[in-house]
């Protein structure tokens, strides 16, 4: 049992990672690697979410940031968005547009299940929110 415990760990870490982001039906609609490395269902790089905030797209040209206080900024600094600790994503408005909740579920302002993120850190599942996978406003 020992054995598989760490083939599976070195399985996971050779071939990195990933979380799965899913629409309402849970289709898969892309995944977000440990690394950060954003794909598509067809597992095709489409962006990069680095450790500090910054959003790359596929070319590695910056797309956007995530701030440590939550703001979420496109590529020449503009505000467009919130993330809050509470989970709620709001507008450059700061009008609630979305939430991400604990177990990962993502809802519009209606509440209703738009997606799942489980186990994505909160900032990058606002990464795919704002910049891959989801259009709230």
């Amino acid at each position: 049992m020992k054995k598989l415990f760490l083939l599976t760990i070195v399985l996971l870490k050779f071939n990195g990672f990933s979380q799965t982001i899913q629409n309402s039906s849970y289709s898969t609609v892309g995944y977000i690697k440990d690394d950060g490395t954003v794909q598509n269902q067809s597992y095709s790089t489409i962006g990069y979410i680095k450790k500090d905030g910054t959003v790359q797209n596929q070319s590695y040209s910056t797309i956007g940031y995530i701030k440590e206080d939550g703001a979420v900024q496109n590529q020449s600094y503009s505000t467009i968005g919130y993330i809050k600790e509470n989970g709620a994503i709001q507008n450059q408005s700061y009008s609630t547009i979305g939430y991400i909740k604990d177990d990962g579920t993502l809802q519009n302002q209606s509440y209703s299940t738009i997606g799942y993120a489980k186990n994505v850190n909160k900032k990058w599942a606002a990464a795919a929110v704002f910049f891959f996978f989801y259009r709230l406003n």
